[in-house]
């Protein structure tokens, strides 16, 4: 019998020690206690005004026992279910999922290979890509719908398309509290009602507060109303180093905790046990370019950190990773894809968001997905890391083969070989087989298989009923803005 044996099942990857976690930790205490955070919605200052907070018009402080209560109630798994019923995602202790972002203002035409406003196609063809590529568990919309007919109601006609176009379970974001209702009552019409969404929500919401440490109506008004129905949602402080926040990273991370352990009370005033994810977008000012950095090394070494704090804290996490600062799908894309995507899958994050982004987070790319699919394949194959029991040591094969054998007839490559990442995009074959094939490129083959599932993906469809009675719901939202 082994003893003291430790054996892997996966990789291991930590930034932060306990020590470290625990001085980030006191530190947003002490801010907290001693700065505040800046709240302009009513019914939060109301709330903070009824506990042992302290406000001073808008400034709110809070002292530590409300914050370490508060920590003691937030659940530490949430379980998504798509539309279709059978796609859950379990959101626990170091299981990643890997999702797009969001609201993408613009799209690469792919007839006219130039950059355009993103429309409602764009979205649900975004959707489809998704629903098709199996290394994608949740959908954000990947752009923001621009041909809506009013911009205070885009997000009920940006949910329709995603629902339309794909089944799994998605993150949302919402114009304000109200557009949040409407996606809410939608949500419950999918899932059968507000107790099995509550059971089983289809979404979760999106809400960012300002850096540094303020809190706007429209997203407070959101956190509110998530905190009330219990629908599951992150609170994304999105500070960049040197602009928003210190230009150190531990300082970044203190003023982001800061923010989201506000966020953490205020919803345990509200509604002592609502699922609320931690969240950060924390990278760095280009001080060269003045642009909010998606590519920098340092978002992925925060956005570990950040994992690091979300475990110690119990809370689970909405992170980033698979997207770029550059302008097209490039060599720099894919380097800084694959960078932040590998880091975001060790450090374990729930929530991977922003896979597919270029342009530091301006533009929308279907071949960006599609390319993404891959590396997300060889991200998960590393993760599995190395089996070393008896099967896999191969004793008794390496003596039966013995000096000079080979492994290419044995039952044992037959069995174990399917157990290797297999790429659909990238080529192996040799020189002479390539130019064979028709020299294409990796370009090639991207722009291949993303206009194959365009033309040959069928989602499931939404039951007809069902469709008239979200519609319904996006339509009486039109007329109220009208």
């Amino acid at each position: 019998m082994k003893m003291n044996q430790q054996i892997n099942k996966s990789t291991r990857f930590r930034v932060l020690s306990e020590d470290q976690i625990e001085q980030i930790f006191y530190s947003a205490l002490e801010v907290l206690e001693h700065t505040g955070g800046n709240v302009y919605e009513e019914e939060a200052l109301e709330l903070f005004r009824n506990s042992n907070a302290v406000v001073r018009e808008n400034n709110v402080r809070i002292p530590t026992t409300m914050v370490e209560e508060a920590l003691n109630f937030y659940p530490r798994k949430i379980t998504l279910k798509g539309r279709s019923g059978n796609r859950s995602l379990h959101l626990q202790k170091d299981t990643v999922a890997f999702g797009t972002g969001s609201d993408l203002p613009f799209t690469y035409d792919r007839e006219t290979g130039e950059r355009r406003r993103t429309r409602w196609n764009d979205i649900n063809n975004a959707a489809k890509l998704v629903d098709a590529l199996s290394n994608y568990d949740f959908f954000m919309s990947h752009g923001i719908v621009g041909d809506a007919p009013n911009p205070q109601t885009y997000d009920r006609h940006q949910f329709m398309a995603m629902l339309e176009g794909c089944t799994k379970p998605m993150v949302l974001t919402s114009v304000d509290g109200e557009g949040l209702e409407d996606l809410w009552k939608m949500g419950c019409l999918i899932q059968g009602g507000e107790e099995e969404f509550r059971l089983n929500p289809l979404f979760v919401a999106y809400i960012e507060p300002i850096s540094p440490l303020k809190n706007d109506r429209t997203a407070v008004e959101k956190l509110l109303f998530a905190a009330e129905k219990k629908i599951p949602a992150m609170y994304t402080p999105c500070p960049s180093s040197g602009a928003t926040a210190p230009a150190t990273l531990a300082g970044m991370l203190v003023q982001s905790l800061t923010e989201t352990l506000l966020a953490t009370v205020l919803c345990h005033l509200k509604n002592p046990g609502m699922p609320l994810i931690m969240g950060g977008v924390t990278t760095l000012l280009d001080m060269k370019m003045s642009t909010y950095s998606y590519g920098a090394p340092e978002l992925s070494l925060a956005s570990a950190a950040n994992t690091d704090i979300s475990k110690w804290l119990n809370l689970l996490m909405f992170s980033t990773g698979g997207c770029s600062d550059s302008k097209v799908l490039d060599e720099q894309a894919a380097a800084e894809q694959m960078m932040n995507l590998f880091y975001s899958y060790l450090s374990g994050a729930n929530l991977v968001h922003d896979v597919g982004y270029i342009d530091h987070g301006t533009n929308a790319s279907l071949e960006s997905l599609v390319l993404n699919q891959e590396m997300m394949g060889m991200v998960k194959q590393f993760g599995k890391g190395i089996n070393t029991d008896d099967e896999h040591l191969a004793l008794e094969l390496i003596e039966k083969q013995g000096p000079g054998g080979e492994y290419v007839t044995t039952d044992h490559t037959f069995e174990h070989w399917k157990e290797w990442f297999r790429p659909e995009l990238q080529y192996r074959g040799d020189y002479e087989t390539w130019k064979k094939d028709g020299s294409k490129t990796m370009s090639d083959r991207i722009n291949e298989r993303t206009q194959h599932l365009l033309d040959t993906y069928e989602p499931e469809p939404i039951e007809d009923k069902l469709k008239k009675e979200l519609q319904k719901i996006v339509e009486d939202a039109d007329k109220r803005h009208s």
